[in-house]
Order: structure tokens, then sequence, then C-alpha cells
């Protein structure tokens, strides 16, 4: 059963959410086989950067962009990930008759456009981390598509990971079913039968500002 107080609130923000979701992973295994926390939304970082103040592992975050419907703007059908790998919604995608060319092509201007900027906006120099064997702990701050987890899980998949472990402190039941098929564990505080909009979950919800994520990534990579 859900435990909410009378707004209906689970966390108060993200900060509490990563000590919330601290408390029911396995951090000693975590630290020793020295895992790597990839957050898939920005949000999702801010929530992994907390975290490894506690766990001092790295982290990074996986840029990945929405491809929408053609005539519906926020219908999201597929999403591409920097290493330029697309999940798509097969159901969506065939009941709005949108061919793979379109869904490719916006991937294309999707990276470009946006994927490519934020790259050099926030991650300048440096590189996208390897997940060469290694294991990679995925990390949202919530879902109501699971397509930011699902082009996480498949971009890690590509790159050779060692072990792939799902983390978010609030989910859709539906989204753990199909997701505990394809990784190795997931931990969430919070699986939701009948799921609202994430922000719905958080007293304070705003998103990170341009020079917030900056900061955040500043601190990606040290001893915090």
């Amino acid at each position: 059963m859900i435990k909410k107080n009378k707004k209906g609130i689970l966390f108060e923000n993200r900060k509490d959410a990563a000590k919330q979701l601290l408390e029911m992973l396995p951090q000693s295994e975590m630290k020793r086989d020295n895992w790597i926390i990839i957050a898939v939304s920005s949000g999702g970082f801010e929530i992994a950067v907390e975290m490894a103040k506690r766990l001092h592992l790295d982290i990074d975050l996986l840029f990945n962009e929405a491809i929408n419907a053609p005539f519906n703007p926020e219908c999201e059908v597929a999403r591409v990930s920097e290493t330029e790998e697309i999940v798509i919604h097969e159901i969506l995608a065939d009941s709005f008759a949108i061919q793979n060319d379109y869904i490719f092509g916006e991937a294309k201007r999707q990276y470009e456009d946006k994927i490519l900027t934020n790259i050099y906006r926030y991650r300048k120099d440096s590189t996208f981390c390897s997940l060469e064997n290694r294991n990679v702990l995925l990390l949202d701050e919530g879902s109501e598509t699971g397509m930011k987890i699902m082009v996480g899980i498949k971009s890690a998949l590509e790159m050779n990971a060692k072990s792939i472990y799902v983390a978010s402190p609030v989910i859709p039941s539906i989204i753990v079913h199909t997701v505990r098929q394809l990784v190795d564990d997931i931990f969430a505080i919070h699986e939701v039968e009948d799921y609202l909009l994430t922000a719905s979950y958080y007293d304070d919800f705003e998103a990170p500002s341009v020079s917030k994520l900056q900061k955040l990534f500043e601190t990606r990579g040290k001893d915090i």
C-alpha cells in the first residue's frame, strides 16, 4: 500500500527522494563491486549526485530526447539516447501509422539539435563514461512512460555492461513488470497502480536550471 500524507506527496524534494532510496539499495555491494550510477533525466542526475555524496561512486547523465507523433506533440512514440540507441513504443507507433523512416529522421534531428548541444554545454570536452564490464544502476526520478529507462537499458546493453539495475523513488507498477524482465533487479520505494504525473509525488519538483545542472556536472567524478 502506498503511504501518502494529506497532500498526496511522497517526497519533499529530490534530496529527500535520494535519502529514502539509499535506504533500500544494497550499498555494501555497490561499493564493493564499484557500481556506476547513470541518470536518465536531469532530475535523476540531481538525485544521483546526492547519492554519490554517500556512496562515492562514479556517476553520469545519459542525455536522451523524446520523439513525438507528427500531429500530436504531447505523445511520445520513441526516444533516442546520446549513444544513438532508439527505443520505439510499437503500439503507439502502429496506432498512429508512424513509419520507421519518420522515427529515424526525427531521432537524427533530436540528436543533432538537442543532444549534441547538451553534451557540449554540460560535459564540455569529456565523453560519456564507458560501461564496458561495469555494474550499472540506471536512475530516474519517476516515470510516466518508462521510455527513458528503456533507452537507458538498451544503451547499457549495447555498451556491454556487466549487469544492469534500475532505481526510481516512484514508478508505475506496469513499468516495473516490463523492466524486471530486462534487468538484474529493480529498486523502487513506491510502485503505483494508477500513476499520475511524477511531479504530483514531489512537494518541490522544479526542474534543474542550466546553471544548477552545470554545477552538478562539475561534481561528477569528484570526491563529494
